[in-house]
Order: C-alpha cells, then sequence, then structure tokens
C-alpha cells in the first residue's frame, strides 16, 4: 500500500466519544471529525452505570458518517469492563468507575496481597477503581456467577462489530493483573485475589488484526466490506503517548482531559517501595514502552464545577480567573475527596478552608485555583517522576483536550520550570490512527510515528516565566496541610 489511506479512529472519552478519521500518507496526515456524541453515564438504584448500548449506537453512526474507510481501530477510557454470558450476551450495563462498589475493598485485597507485594509485581498504582478491586467487589454477585467471558470496554465494542473476542495489551495493563516486565498476566497475583483469567479472551497487541465488520454492521453503516478492524492503543492515554510530538527521550508527557496523566515513556518499569508510596504507574505503551506516570484528577474538577455553575462561558471564566492572583488557594488534584460527582465547588472552597487557605468564593477564584492546583499537580508528578525513574527531561509535551486551555499550558510551563510543547488535541485519536496506519505498512516505527505528527500538527509553544520559588513554596504549603 503506497497512496493515502483512510482510517477511522472510534474514540471514547469518560464523558463524550467521537469517530475520527484519519487520511494517512508517507508524508501527510489530516484528521477530521466524522462524528461526536455525548457520554453521559446513568445512576439506577443499584449504582452508576455506563450506557454502553448508547455509545455502541454513536459509533454505529459516526462509521456511517465517516464514508468509506480502510480499517477501524477502537479505544477508550481503561479500567470498565462488560460481562458476557454463555451465548455472548452482555449481562448488565458496565459498572462506572466512579461507582461506590469498590470502598474498602482493596483492604480486603491487601489482606491476602499486602500493597507493596501487588506493587512489585503489577507496578500499578493504587486506585480504588483498579479492575482488580472491581472485579473483588462484584464476585459475589448473580451477574458474575453467570459471567462466562469478561471484555474491556473497546474490546467489548470492538466485538459487537465484528463478532471476535480479544484483550489489548494496554488496557489490560490498567487491570492489576498484568506483570509489566514479562508484559503477560500475573497468574500469581489473579490466583491469590480468587480470580480467574480465563473469563478473559486472549491478549492482542497494537497493531494486531481484530476481525473485520460483521455484515450487519456493514448493513448499518452504508460501508462497503471488507472493513478489518485494528487493535490500537486501545487505552486511550496508550494512542496518546504514542502521537507526543517529541524528539529522543528527554521528554516528559502530559495528556489532559477529565484525567492529567503526568509521566514519562521508559524501557522498563519501575517497581521500588518509593515508587509506590509516591503512586506512580507502570502501563503499557507501544513498541515495548512503559508508560510510568501518576494519575491526576484534571479537568474532572473544573468540568464539574461549571456543570455546577449551569454550564457558563468557558472562555469568560478564564479570563475572569487570569486575573486572579496566582496561587492565593490551592488544592491537592490527586486527592480522592474530588472523586465522586457532585458540589465540585463547595468541595473545593471546604479543602481551601480546612487547609486555612483563603476561600475562593466567585466562579472566576474557583477556577484559578483549579488551574493553579492542576499545574502544581503536574509539576510534582514530571519531578518526581525524573527522580524516581533517574531520567531526566528538558521539555513537557501537553497533549489532549487540555491544549486548548492556553492558561493551563502557561501555569504548567511555570510551575515546571520547563518549556511546554502544546498539541495536538486529538492525540489519542491520531495514535490511534497511526497505529492503523502502521499494520498496513504506511508507518514505520514510534520515531517516524511521532516525526509525522511533528511535521503536519499544529503545535503551540509556552516558555516557563521567572524562577519556580513560588509554585516550590505552594507545594510546601500544601504537604504541610
Amino acid at each position: 500500500m503506497t497512496g493515502p489511506r483512510s482510517y477511522a479512529a472510534v474514540d471514547l472519552g469518560a464523558s463524550s466519544g467521537r469517530v475520527m478519521v484519519g487520511r494517512v500518507g508517507r508524508d501527510s496526515l489530516e484528521l477530521a471529525e466524522a462524528h461526536r456524541f455525548a457520554n453521559r453515564p446513568v445512576r439506577v438504584p443499584e449504582g452508576l452505570r455506563w450506557d454502553v448500548l448508547a455509545l455502541y449506537a454513536g459509533v454505529l453512526e459516526g462509521l456511517r458518517a465517516a464514508g468509506r474507510v480502510d480499517s477501524v481501530g477502537l479505544d477508550s477510557w481503561a479500567v470498565d469492563y462488560g460481562l458476557l454470558d454463555a451465548d455472548g450476551s452482555l449481562l448488565g450495563n458496565p459498572v462506572h468507575y466512579r461507582d461506590a462498589r469498590t470502598e474498602g475493598i482493596a483492604e480486603k485485597v491487601w489482606a491476602t496481597l499486602p500493597a507493596a507485594e501487588l506493587y512489585a509485581r503489577t507496578g500499578l498504582q493504587y486506585a480504588p477503581f483498579n479492575t482488580l478491586y472491581q472485579l473483588v467487589a462484584e464476585r459475589s454477585s448473580a451477574q458474575f456467577a453467570r459471567a462466562e467471558r469478561l471484555l474491556l470496554i473497546p474490546d467489548l465494542l470492538s466485538y459487537w462489530l465484528t463478532g471476535e473476542q480479544g484483550t489489548e495489551l494496554t488496557n489490560a495493563s490498567t487491570t492489576q493483573l498484568i506483570d509489566p516486565r514479562t508484559r503477560d498476566w500475573s497468574y500469581e497475583v489473579a490466583e491469590r485475589a480468587g480470580i480467574d483469567l480465563g473469563l478473559f479472551a486472549p491478549l492482542r497487541r497494537p497493531g494486531d488484526p481484530a476481525g473485520v465488520l460483521r455484515p450487519e454492521v456493514l448493513e448499518e453503516t452504508g460501508l462497503a466490506g471488507p472493513v478489518p478492524v485494528t487493535a490500537v492503543g486501545s487505552h486511550d492515554t496508550a494512542s496518546a503517548v504514542a502521537a507526543v510530538p517529541a524528539v529522543g527521550e528527554r521528554f516528559a508527557y502530559i495528556c489532559t482531559g477529565t484525567w492529567s496523566l503526568a509521566g514519562l515513556e521508559l524501557a522498563a518499569p519501575v517497581l521500588t517501595e518509593e515508587s509506590r508510596a509516591a503512586n506512580f504507574t507502570n502501563e503499557l505503551g507501544l513498541d515495548g514502552t512503559v508508560r510510568y506516570l501518576r494519575n491526576i484528577m484534571g479537568l474532572w474538577l473544573l468540568q464539574e464545577s461549571v456543570r455546577a455553575w449551569g454550564d457558563p462561558d468557558l472562555g469568560g471564566l478564564l479570563r475572569e480567573a487570569a486575573g486572579v492572583p496566582a496561587l492565593r488557594s490551592v488544592v491537592d488534584a490527586g486527592d480522592a475527596q474530588f472523586l465522586a460527582p457532585g458540589r465540585m465547588p463547595e468541595r473545593i472552597a471546604e479543602a481551601c478552608r480546612a487547609s486555612g487557605q483563603p476561600v475562593p468564593r466567585t466562579p472566576g477564584e474557583i477556577t484559578r485555583c483549579v488551574l493553579d492546583s492542576l499545574a502544581l499537580a503536574h509539576r510534582r508528578a514530571v519531578t518526581d517522576a525524573q527522580r524516581l525513574a533517574d531520567h531526566p527531561v528538558d521539555s513537557v509535551y501537553v497533549v489532549g483536550g487540555g491544549t486548548r486551555n492556553a492558561l493551563l499550558c502557561q501555569l504548567t510551563a511555570d510551575a515546571c520550570g520547563l518549556p511546554v510543547v502544546a498539541g495536538p488535541t486529538e492525540a489519542a485519536a491520531l495514535g490511534n490512527v497511526l497505529v492503523q496506519a502502521r499494520a498496513h505498512g504506511l508507518v514505520g516505527d514510534l520515531a517516524d510515528i511521532r516525526r509525522l505528527v511533528t511535521r503536519t500538527q499544529p503545535l503551540t509553544r509556552y516558555a516557563p516565566r521567572g524562577d519556580t520559588a513560588s509554585w516550590a513554596a505552594a507545594e510546601a504549603r500544601l504537604a504541610t496541610r
């Protein structure tokens, strides 16, 4: 295949989904949106659930709008899954990772698998919603008793499109059931946690074939077959990091959106006790790489605040925030107290009051508190990652939805004391498209992918302003509370 080809990237985030079409040639890369749709979780009597049928309908509509494509790839958020019965039918809507069912579950797991040992074997940071804890929480349910197969969200949608089942590796690495050294299942962890790995479909790697669109899908979307589905980095962060427009190895990345994922790309995991205590995770990326990063609450804090205020104009909020004194009040953007939805402005104000800081009251003040807090969390993650991995960097690349927030990008450069390169915004979709293109011989290795992104996508550079002393002081102030 020598001429340009078209690829559909199904990219599902925690608040919206999109189908993007990438047109890839040897030295060209264009991305266009075919269809965007909301991802609205539903609270039912038994808890918070994903409306996965609406998501699938959005995917089909997006493929219909995409027109002729040479392949389809799917990526989404991590950890969540659907359970299938012996007939391959879905046993209820998948549980949302913000559901309360995993409260107190980690401590039960640690009684059998101490936290330090679990980290040494899987390299995954503690988060209450890790798939391991979700499965332990669900073991006694009637649905789980009937389950014959577990498919992570992008694998579930791929199964509905093709009729074939698989478990893509980059997303599997977020389950806390993968050994990042062997890049295979950790059978001992699963056995001691009482989890049957037979529930999972065989592992796939990015670039592997994942089937072809079923005849019924072709009919519904109007596509002419055969249309292959290609496994990509199906954890959206894996696809986004693949599209980081970096040169060499001395870079940090921050994938921004509902979450901020801030860290480094390494050749091997960091499994030390110090790394565990710092709550860094080792997730798998393309071509044998490890995404060594920390999960930060991200723009969720601002999204929930804006929702609580009735969705005012974001541009106006950011202009108002820019006029608020810097670092007047900050909160720990990684604190689990901000995980659940609802009352976000009040919870941010309460956290500031409890720590003896000025209490932000207006939307502009709260917005500035959120952005300062995120930039401070980015600084801490980038600094800690370099120290823990013994891997210095000289630049920070910000990709994802947060690249549209110029104030956040500038504050991140100021906080880190490093130049920030912002872009591309649709990094996950680009990484998704380029892995498909590579599987079809249009793109070379990971360095080639990044060179193509750098040559073809708009990027914005932010230089740090002044010294970082005020940020160090804010960090110390937060650490003492």
